[in-house]
């Protein structure tokens, strides 16, 4: 009982990091503590390592909500040192975590009803209330991976799969179709932000050309990428220089 309140409560306050700092909410530090409070570090390191590796690249782009390895992780590093091995953790954690991905997007979708209050506030010039408003998202934020989080742990990983049994089908199926359009939302505003160059336009269509044609997987693209990227830079780093000293010279001339 005593455990799982503490693991629950660890989970909470990553939670609140993942929408403020984001200092401690990666795998390696949450299995830390969490093998810390079950009495198991060396475990604990070693699951925390493993999903690290495993969600490395993970990241919310967009209005995208990506598996949420906060309740993942500490429910499978939690439930793994109680099985006794990293293959129970990444078993339990992976299911998990895209278990609670579906509350972050009904999360996230529920608190845009809050924008409308604090736009109404902000008109009135009540900025203390605009203030205080910000602790509903953080509460919310921090039940829905304590509760989840103390269920899994105290009850054990028999109850993950019942309430996965348990859920509507149209509902899976929604919030499934969902998954799939928000994704692509958010890949469409981080290129409106990062592509505003005609010429970028170029590094997309040649990343797409390696991945899709030639079956280049992400790192030699990669590897691939970097020196071209280093190449644009420094043009246009040198670019810039070339026309400060041009405005300079001409600047010059014209006080002569």
């Amino acid at each position: 009982m005593i455990t799982a309140l503490f693991v629950a409560l660890w989970a909470g306050i990553c939670a609140i990091d993942d929408i403020g700092t984001q200092m401690i909410r990666r795998p390696l530090l949450i299995a830390t503590v969490v093998g810390l409070i079950m009495g198991d570090l060396q475990t604990a390191l070693l699951i925390g390592a493993t999903l690290e590796v495993m969600w490395m690249g993970v990241g919310n782009v967009g209005a995208y909500s990506a598996p949420d390895m906060i309740s993942g992780t500490a429910i499978g590093t939690a439930l793994g040192i109680a099985a006794g091995g990293t293959e129970a953790a990444i078993a339990l954690a992976v299911p998990t975590s895209l278990l609670a991905q579906q509350l972050l997007i009904l999360y996230r979708s529920g608190i845009v009803a809050l924008n409308p209050i604090a736009e109404r506030w902000a008109e009135e010039g009540n900025f203390d209330k605009i203030f205080r408003i910000q602790y509903i998202p953080m509460a919310i934020a921090f039940l829905i991976r304590a509760v989840p989080t103390f269920l899994a742990v105290y009850f054990g990983a028999d109850l993950i799969a019942q309430i996965v049994a348990q859920l509507p089908g149209k509902m899976i199926t929604g919030l499934n179709v969902a998954g799939k359009i928000i994704p692509a939302i958010g890949i469409g505003l981080l290129m409106l932000m990062m592509l505003k160059k005609a010429e970028l336009w170029l590094f997309l269509v040649a990343g797409f050309t390696l991945a899709v044609y030639l079956k280049l997987s992400v790192l030699p693209i990669t590897l691939i990428a970097l020196p071209l990227a280093l190449i644009y830079d420094l043009a246009i780093h040198k670019n810039t220089q070339a026309v400060a000293s041009n405005q300079n010279t001409n600047d010059e001339d014209y006080d002569l």
